[in-house]
C-alpha cells in the first residue's frame, strides 16, 4: 500500500475541486422532489459541471454511464440515472457525485428525504450523517485509520443500523481511488497512522436492516439483501496539522 501525501498546493487544488462539487450538489438539491426523474437530476448535474469548467469524475469510469449515482430506497450505491425512475413521496435518494478540476478529484454524497419520510428512515439519514461527522473528527494527525472506521460503526450500530462491509471509502487525489481503503467498520487503534497530507473520501453506507448487499444484473446497482432502505453520506477530507479540513463543504 502506497499512501500518497499531498502538498499544501495540491490540497488547495483539491479544495477548489471540492467547492465546485458542492455547488453541483447545491444545484441539484431543490429538484429532489416527488415527480422528478433521476435523469432530470443527472441533466442538472451535467449542465452545472460544464458551466463551472470541470469534468464529471464518474462518467466513463470503468464504463459507468453517468455523472451521478442516484440510489433510491433499498439501493445502496451506484444506482444509474434513468427517465423511468421517478421519485415518489416517502422515498430516500442518495446522490453521489465526483468532479475533476485541474487534474484533482473531489467526491461527495448526500442522501435526501423525498417529501415526508417515515420516522425510522429520517433517523437513518440523521444517524448516517452523524457517523460521518464523528469519523471526520477522528481524521487527526497521529490517529490511526481504524479510528475513523470505528467511529462510523459505533455510532450506527448503537442505533440498530447495519454497516455495509462490501463497499468502503478511499484515498483520493489525482485518481478517484487511491490507497488506503477506508472501511466503515473495525477496531479503533489499528491500521496506518494518519499523517498530514493524506486526503480521504470518508463515506458511511448504512442500512436500516442488515449489512448484506448484492449487485443487480446491470453490474452496478448495489441493493440491500433484506430490502431495507439505505443511506450514504460522503465528504472528501484532508488531514492537516490544524485538524481535519473538509474539502467538499
Amino acid at each position: 500500500m502506497s499512501i500518497m501525501l499531498k502538498s499544501q498546493a495540491e490540497i488547495a487544488k483539491m479544495r477548489a475541486s471540492g467547492i465546485l462539487l458542492r455547488q453541483v450538489h447545491d444545484a441539484i438539491a431543490p429538484h429532489v422532489v416527488p415527480g422528478a426523474s433521476t435523469m432530470d437530476l443527472e441533466r442538472i448535474a451535467v449542465a452545472k459541471i460544464a458551466e463551472l469548467g470541470a469534468k464529471a469524475a464518474f462518467k466513463g469510469y470503468h464504463g459507468y454511464p453517468a455523472a451521478l449515482c442516484t440510489s433510491i430506497n433499498q439501493e445502496v450505491v451506484h444506482g444509474i440515472p434513468s427517465e423511468k425512475r421517478v421519485l415518489q413521496e416517502g422515498d430516500v435518494l442518495s446522490i453521489d457525485c465526483g468532479c475533476i478540476l485541474d487534474g484533482y478529484y473531489s467526491d461527495a454524497a448526500v442522501t435526501y428525504a423525498v417529501g415526508k419520510i417515515s420516522p425510522r428512515h429520517q433517523q437513518l439519514l440523521e444517524v448516517t450523517q452523524a457517523s460521518l461527522e464523528a469519523a471526520i473528527e477522528q481524521a487527526q494527525v497521529g490517529n490511526r485509520l481504524g479510528d475513523i472506521s470505528h467511529a462510523v460503526q459505533s455510532v450506527c450500530e448503537a442505533q440498530g443500523f447495519g454497516v455495509v462491509r462490501d463497499f468502503v471509502g478511499h484515498g483520493i487525489g489525482r485518481a478517484m481511488h487511491e490507497d488506503p481503503q477506508v472501511p466503515n467498520f473495525g477496531p479503533a487503534g489499528k491500521g496506518p497512522r494518519l499523517k498530514a497530507g493524506m486526503v480521504l473520501a470518508i463515506e458511511p453506507m448504512i442500512n436500516a436492516g442488515g449489512p448484506e448487499v448484492r449487485v443487480l444484473p446491470d453490474g452496478w446497482t448495489a441493493v440491500t439483501v433484506d430490502g431495507s432502505y439505505s443511506a450514504h453520506f460522503e465528504h472528501t477530507v484532508a488531514i492537516t496539522r490544524e485538524g481535519p479540513l473538509v474539502l467538499t463543504r
